[in-house]
């Protein structure tokens, strides 16, 4: 099974001193089925006097660390080593038709649908609209297997939104990107889960990593890999089903969770409330890799 060492280096530089600042990291890759995290350390500098962890809603887990001195520059590094076992479909004999997990999303019978349940409505930044239901529906026609709606939505997805860097930021409504068909990762998985939400369809926003591949006989690039989003629709009996609309596939072992909510609100890897600073520069870096590359 693949190990992966991953460290992901943010920074900020101020203009002018902070003086005091609150912050809330989401940056612990997550403990699941598909993946097991044997070691994790945030390094923050300069060093926060008071820190502490707790445990979200959703079972991500939230480092939180306060400032009281004056800083013109704040450096968050998450060191992490995670083992993933590759994932598989569940097997098509078992997977209903799509209004079948729509109808148990409605009225859930027991605690895994209940909780899936929560994933099938609008939410802080995936938002429905008329024409998304056209779309979507073009997808899901009467008695198709879920499995295809998935896998139909997926490809439809990543060949309506151009992956466009600086095209967008964290707050650009998933309404706007589907008209202007340009995003990044964020915002194709926001619109994947609009659709699943518009047919009522549990959907959950996947944050993480994945391991990008250099092209045959170049070196990996050190930086080049990036935060990423994918999304997870709820089947009944056989957990939840990865896909990832930005690169139309499945996810396998290349993809590592950090966390999972309703959006990307709820799985910011760091956010925080500042008091002065004035303007600031962030820079962002991730790298992942095989921890074999490192003998």
């Amino acid at each position: 099974m693949p190990r992966y060492k991953i460290v992901h280096r943010t920074t900020y530089q101020y203009e002018t001193p902070v003086a005091s600042s609150h912050h809330t990291a989401v940056m612990r890759p997550r403990d699941m089925p598909s993946q097991e995290c044997v070691d994790f350390r945030l390094l923050v500098r300069p060093r926060p006097p008071i820190q502490s962890q707790r445990v979200d809603t959703f079972g991500n887990q939230v480092n939180q660390f306060s400032l009281q001195e004056p800083h013109t520059r704040l450096e968050v590094l998450a060191l992490s080593s995670v083992v993933v076992r590759p994932r598989s479909l569940p097997p098509r004999s078992i997977i209903p038709a799509w209004e079948q997990v729509a109808a148990l999303a409605r009225q859930p019978v027991g605690a895994e649908a209940l909780n899936a349940a929560q994933f099938a409505y609008p939410s802080p930044q995936v938002t429905i609209w008329p024409e998304l239901g056209q779309f979507a529906r073009v997808s899901a026609p009467p008695g198709r297997c879920y499995l295809d709606v998935l896998d139909d939505l997926n490809r439809r997805i990543h060949a309506h939104v151009t992956f466009s860097p600086g095209e967008t930021t964290v707050g650009t409504p998933v309404e706007q990107v589907f008209v202007r068909r340009r995003g990044v990762c964020q915002d194709l998985a926001h619109l994947m889960l609009a659709c699943l939400r518009v047919l009522g369809l549990p959907g959950r926003y996947m944050s993480g990593y994945i391991r990008t591949r250099p092209p045959e006989g170049r070196p990996r690039l050190t930086g080049v890999d990036a935060s990423h989003a994918w999304v997870a629709a709820y089947c009944p009996g056989s957990d939840w089903i990865e896909l990832d609309p930005t690169n139309n596939l499945f996810p396998e072992s290349d993809h590592i969770t950090i966390g999972f909510g309703r959006d990307y609100s709820d799985v910011s890897p760091l956010s925080g409330l500042l008091v002065g600073g004035g303007e600031h520069t962030a820079s962002v870096g991730v790298d992942v890799h095989p921890e074999a590359d490192d003998a």
